[in-house]
């Protein structure tokens, strides 16, 4: 699989189907698994973006949606189903569950990447399974959402939000402290909630590629060390 490949897969979840597009690059350090919430899906360009400097710097991606097309369709007109945290979480789980067996990734340590809402539920699944997730980033995300399971969390995590995102921030530094990992607030200057602000964007992909880089590469020297 050439870097520039992309795949399209169909990943088990419960009793639904829901679907990715993988990329991994030559001799990867790691899988990073993005968690889109609020309406977005994996087309979004803002991920797409991040995704690609993760790429670049020789991090595998997993963009998935997690909820199924009729899933989508209904949540346009409830906008219920972007806070099912629970089940976001249930779906992000089982996409690890498969990126485990597949057999380009089974052997990589793997990170969570959400966006709003869904970095709740990356938090969420990340406390139910330590043993998925080494290293977690969250873009202008809901990390409040995930509640009771914010103490729980091991793996190392990133909150970034703008510095113009006031309510978001507060948000954030709510969640931050209940978060007993080893945890870094990164707020970028200027940015509003969706890092539209020139160079702002950037910004957050240097960020997360920087974290997921240390961090999962020290998973992937603890993991040798066990083998």
């Amino acid at each position: 699989m050439s870097s520039r490949d992309e795949r399209l897969v169909r990943i088990p979840a419960g009793g639904a189907a829901v679907e990715g597009n993988l990329r991994i690059p030559k001799a990867p350090s790691g899988l990073v698994v993005f968690a889109h919430g609020s309406g977005s899906s994996r087309f979004s360009p803002r991920n797409r973006f991040v995704a690609g400097v993760l790429e670049e710097a020789g991090l595998a991606t997993l963009l998935i949606d997690l909820l199924t097309p009729q899933e989508e369709a209904v949540d346009e007109l409830t906008r219920h189903l972007r806070f099912d945290i629970r089940l976001l979480a249930e779906r992000l789980v089982a996409a690890s569950e498969w990126a485990r067996q597949y057999p380009d990734t089974r052997h990589l340590p793997f990170g969570y990447f959400g966006a709003s809402t869904g970095a709740g539920a990356a938090l969420v699944a990340a406390a139910e399974r330590p043993d998925l997730v080494k290293a977690i980033v969250s873009r202008g995300g809901r990390p409040d959402l995930a509640g009771p399971a914010l103490p729980l969390v091991t793996a190392p995590t990133l909150l970034i939000v703008g510095g113009r995102d006031d309510v978001v921030i507060e948000l954030n530094q709510r969640a931050f402290d209940r978060l007993r990992c080893e945890k870094r607030l990164e707020i970028v200057p200027g940015a509003t909630h969706l890092f539209e602000e020139p160079g702002t964007l950037e910004q957050v992909a240097w960020l997360a590629r920087d974290w997921f880089v240390r961090y999962l590469a020290k998973a992937g020297e603890n993991r040798a060390n066990v083998a």
